[in-house]
């Protein structure tokens, strides 16, 4: 894993030979006798749309009775509906690191929010795919290097990158520059305030209306295919800048259709943030349709974490953790329990709901064979193929999480049993999901076995890190 001293001895090239992604190996590089529409048949086209701080009741799929969201509701019905699927941290970096990774946050790089940037030696899924023969590119909010690292997208297996690099950046929706590939592109007419860095004077330039043009443009450049698109969004995150400042960092424009509605501003911003990004989620399935690339495309749509109460916003307002416990920088479910819609027309059964358990960290290698391509072997994910096309799915026997800025927090999913512990020196809590999806009910007592079986378990779940020791060293 990560803290492997051979695998942080060893090159980018030699990582990736030795663990099939290509580069002489040849299994991943395309036949040179292909032409543009071979591959696209061969390969689909993939696109992983990532929310930023959208709860899991967010949608009118998840049960929101408020927020409209009629394209992603309809994304749902023409796709498949996953119930029990997870982000790869409570917090925007590390999930963001273990969806790239195929590793969970006990074994991947970023394992916290802190700059610290992914090493040239980490192996992306953007690095698999453009190896397979894909053009790689992401669009929106990165968070896993800033410029002049080794951490930044051009770097870590992207043709193209437009959008922020640092997450504390990414607050501000009216920046003065973004970063496109390895420059500064500024936005005229947009001008930060020198008193109160994050929070614009002048707003012209909405950066999510930006981004959501970009990926338009990207499917079109790119229609001969195949291609692999991250449009990591950044709404609904606040400013916290912002709203420290006036209490409201729900950022927006307008306030679209509850411009009128009797509530609190920051509840207006957030539902119109949302209602914005299924606008977009829309807009990009039209453009797809209107290509021709509709049945050779496959898109996912998920949020990196729970729901957040941050800049005003009240996640309780609607309700926007559903049935689930606890928000971001919790995990409980409300934290880690995500959405996750996965369209594929005449592959992926319209209106399917599933209850397969998987996570952020299994991405990778599914992709990775749809793309037709081995997944490394030492990653944590394994690919759900089988569950997207309604085929017999193989399942982990664990899930694993940690959490870093509240003390040292673990979570272990296994079958239906939830464990958590809130830091190092306290017992384990222990939910049965089954019967209490809001883990109302702490039943480590009366299932010593099941709880035995997870400390054990955790003996073994994570790899030490400098950055993000735990405990202590090993």
């Amino acid at each position: 894993m990560n803290d492997d001293p051979v695998r942080r001895s060893m090159n980018r090239r030699e990582m990736l030979r030795l663990t099939g992604l290509g580069l002489g190996a040849g299994v991943l590089s395309a036949p040179a006798a292909h032409s543009a529409a071979d591959l696209r048949r061969d390969k689909p086209n993939i696109i992983f749309i990532l929310a930023d701080d959208l709860g899991y009741g967010d949608l009118g799929c998840y049960g929101q009775q408020v927020i409209e969201t009629p394209n992603i509701d309809r994304m749902a019905a023409e796709g498949m509906r996953f119930t029990q699927c997870y982000a790869g941290s409570t917090v925007c970096a590390p999930s963001r690191c273990a969806l790239m990774t195929g590793l969970h946050t006990g074994h991947c790089f970023v394992r916290g929010n802190q700059r610290v940037p992914l090493p040239a030696e980490e192996v992306t899924i953007a690095e698999g795919l453009k190896d397979a023969g894909y053009y790689t590119g992401i669009i929106g909010k990165w968070g896993l290097g800033n410029e002049g690292t080794t951490g930044t997208p051009n770097r870590q297996g992207y043709d193209y990158a437009f959008g922020y690099l640092d997450q504390k950046h990414a607050h501000n929706y009216y920046p003065e520059y973004l970063w496109k590939n390895e420059e500064r592109y500024p936005l005229k007419g947009n001008v930060e305030s020198k008193e109160q860095p994050g929070v614009s004077v002048e707003r012209k330039v909405y950066s999510h209306d930006l981004f959501a043009e970009e990926a338009l443009r990207f499917a079109e450049e790119h229609k001969e295919g195949p291609f692999f698109l991250y449009f990591a969004v950044t709404v609904p995150h606040a400013n916290n800048e912002r709203g420290s400042q006036s209490g409201n960092g729900m950022e927006v424009p307008d306030y679209g259709p509850y411009a009128d509605k009797d509530w609190p501003e920051p509840q207006k911003g957030h539902a119109a943030m949302i209602s914005r990004l299924d606008r977009d989620v829309g807009r990009l399935l039209t453009r797809l349709k209107e290509l021709g690339l509709d049945d050779d495309t496959i898109v996912f749509f998920s949020s990196d974490n729970g729901t957040h109460k941050e800049g005003g916003a009240d996640p309780e307002f609607f309700h926007s953790s559903g049935l689930l416990r606890g928000y971001k920088r919790d995990l409980y479910e409300g934290g880690i329990r995500v959405p996750m819609i996965v369209r594929w027309p005449g592959h992926v059964t319209a209106g399917a709901v599933s209850k397969q358990v998987w996570a952020f960290w299994d991405f990778m290698p599914t992709a990775l064979e749809l793309a037709g391509a081995p997944a490394p072997k030492s990653i944590d994910g394994i690919s759900m193929t089988n569950a997207l096309l309604g085929r017999e799915q193989g399942n982990h026997e664990f899930l694993y999480w940690e959490f870093h800025e509240r003390g040292f927090l673990q979570a272990v999913r296994m079958g239906d049993w939830k464990a958590v512990r809130l830091a190092s020196d306290k017992p384990l809590e222990l939910y049965d999901l089954r019967n209490d999806v809001g883990e109302s009910k702490d039943v480590a007592k009366e299932h010593t076995d099941i709880v035995a079986k997870i400390e054990t378990y955790l003996k073994g779940a994570r790899t030490f890190s400098e950055a993000w020791p735990g405990t202590s060293k090993p």
